[in-house]
């Protein structure tokens, strides 16, 4: 999979490591997030909160995250919301963690996490109410994604996206740069997230785009990250930093980036993306 810069150029991504293998000797983005138990998207808990508004989702519905990474979203929307949640996620350690934090929110007894690939997803078909997915889709194969999404959701029933979404077109140094921090990731503007949802057979289809800041993201993360986990979080990161010396090489090729962390958010921000089947 490849990203467009603005001159056409196609960088190739590296492929990430798979969720069993060991930090060294290349750390990666999903990686370094399972190890110290904290996920974030774009928007917060804001985002997340509109994608509930857009897909109908309340007490009774049995909604599938896929890509729940912590479980963060799946034992809000069973606390808050009532309804049924399965989460998935392609990484042991993620799944590990989302359990331990249903039976800390006491929800335990409606959310239920497996090790899964959005890719394949095995669940049988019209299943779900609503199908929802933060910032995952944009690492996969698009349309093969979203048709499985699709395949397991009733008729009638939606399927929610919220991922980032060029603004305008970036410089070739930018889109490297994620290329790099984030692994094998694409990026789409907001059309082609639409044409992604149409393509797979969805109608009504809601596209809503955000700008967003470095200042407004930060504050988004920590409306939805306790401080619990936040605390637990960075003791975690400090301590692998200053133990491997692979860590410490990986941060400091991502930091700083070519633009400022100010300048570098005018080049994209996040779409929430929702159809119904």
């Amino acid at each position: 999979m490849s990203i467009q810069t603005e001159s056409g150029e196609k960088i190739e991504n590296k492929k990430p490591l798979s969720p069993k293998e060991t930090l060294e000797p290349e750390p990666s983005y999903f990686a370094l997030q399972a190890m110290w138990g904290v996920t974030k998207h774009m928007g917060g808990l804001k985002a997340t909160e509109e994608l509930v508004e857009l897909c109908h989702i309340d007490k009774g519905k049995h909604v599938l995250e896929v890509g729940c990474g912590t479980g963060m979203t799946a034992c809000y929307l069973a606390k808050r919301h009532g309804c049924r949640v399965v989460g998935i996620d392609i990484s042991e350690g993620m799944i590990d963690w989302s359990k331990r934090r249903a039976k800390r929110a006491g929800v335990e007894d409606k959310v239920e996490f497996r090790v899964a690939d959005a890719r394949t997803l095995p669940f049988e078909d019209t299943l779900f109410d609503a199908v929802i997915c933060e910032s995952v889709t944009a690492f996969v194969d698009k349309q093969r994604a979203i048709s499985k999404y699709v395949r397991v959701t009733k008729p009638g029933g939606y399927i929610g996206l919220n991922e980032a979404t060029w603004i305008k077109a970036a410089p070739p140094e930018v889109v490297e740069y994620f290329s790099h921090a984030m692994g094998k990731v694409e990026f789409l503007t907001s059309d082609g997230w639409k044409a992604s949802l149409e393509g797979s057979g969805l109608t009504d289809i809601v596209v809503r785009i955000y700008k967003v800041n470095a200042l407004s993201q930060w504050m988004n993360e920590m409306r939805q990250i306790d401080s619990l986990d936040y605390f637990r979080a960075w003791s975690k990161f400090v301590s692998v930093y200053i133990k491997s010396s692979v860590v410490r090489k990986y941060v400091r090729e991502l930091w700083p980036p070519p633009k400022s962390i100010f300048k570098i958010f005018e080049y994209f921000g996040y779409g929430i993306y929702v159809g119904r089947k």
